[in-house]
This record gives structure tokens, C-alpha cells and sequence, in this order.
């Protein structure tokens, strides 16, 4: 099959934002919690409650890992923990009220970070960019609602 031109342009959109991933989480250290923990906590926070599998599938975290670091995030008061009644080997989490504050701190400071990226662009490249991402946004959600493994 020939290469496509999207997919050669989309290889190097996903490198180059791997590459402004790592300028961005480069500090990512809040209130004393790793990157890793405050990906799991965003996680939460961007989707409400979740079984530990979808949490591991989405953070790229394997559950054997993910396990201890919810039951951490649990004693901490961060997570909450909840058996599903219909099947009881399903455990769903969500963030407790505190869980939320860091949460959201994560988000103010990943937006901090993402405007200090940014702030170089002039006004004319600003535009484009801001543009091409939100058309990027609405093609790549589309192709995640209609995805199917």
C-alpha cells in the first residue's frame, strides 16, 4: 500500500509533539507526586470515573503498576475506590474532592507551561496554529468516537 502524505505528516506531528511533551512535563512535580502519579490523576479528572483497566490503557501505565499507585492515591485521599455491584471484579475510581484541587493544579500548570511554549509565535502564526489545531481537534475526535479495536 503507498504511503499516504497524511500519514508521513501525522508521524512527524506526533514526534514533534512527543518532543513538546517532554519541554512541558519536564517539571512535573506537584506537591511532591511524579509525573507518572499526576498523569494518572489528570487521567481521572479528564475522565471521570474508570475501571482500572481503561485508567491503565489511557495513562499507558500497566495495571500491575497502576494497582499499588491507586491504592497510594486512596490512602492519600486523592482516589476513591468502588467495587462495581454488577461484577464484582470490576473496580471503578474517581478523585475525591482533593484528588480534584491537584487535578486541576496539574491542568493550570500544564497550561502555564504550554503558554510559555508558545509565546514566541507572532500574532500571524498564532492564528494559523491555533487554526490547524482546531481542525486537528475535531478530525482527530471524530476518528476516536467512531474507533473500534
Amino acid at each position: 500500500m503507498p504511503e499516504r502524505a497524511v500519514t508521513r505528516l501525522f508521524q512527524n506531528i506526533i514526534i514533534s509533539l512527543g518532543w513538546l511533551s517532554n519541554r512541558i512535563n519536564t517539571e512535573s512535580h506537584i506537591m511532591g507526586h511524579s509525573r507518572q502519579y499526576l498523569r494518572v490523576l489528570l487521567q481521572l479528572h479528564i475522565s471521570g470515573r474508570s475501571l482500572l483497566k481503561n485508567t491503565a490503557r489511557q495513562t499507558d501505565i500497566s495495571a500491575s503498576n497502576l494497582c499499588p499507585m491507586l491504592k497510594i492515591m486512596e490512602q492519600d485521599g486523592l482516589v476513591s475506590r468502588k467495587i462495581d455491584e454488577e461484577d464484582r471484579r470490576n473496580v471503578w475510581y474517581s478523585l475525591t474532592p482533593a484528588g480534584k484541587k491537584i487535578a486541576e493544579k496539574g491542568m493550570l500548570e500544564m497550561r502555564v507551561r504550554i503558554a510559555k511554549l508558545f509565546s514566541g509565535l507572532n500574532q500571524k502564526d498564532e492564528a494559523r496554529l491555533t487554526a490547524a489545531l482546531s481542525t486537528l481537534d475535531e478530525i482527530l475526535n471524530s476518528i476516536k468516537e467512531n474507533y473500534k479495536e
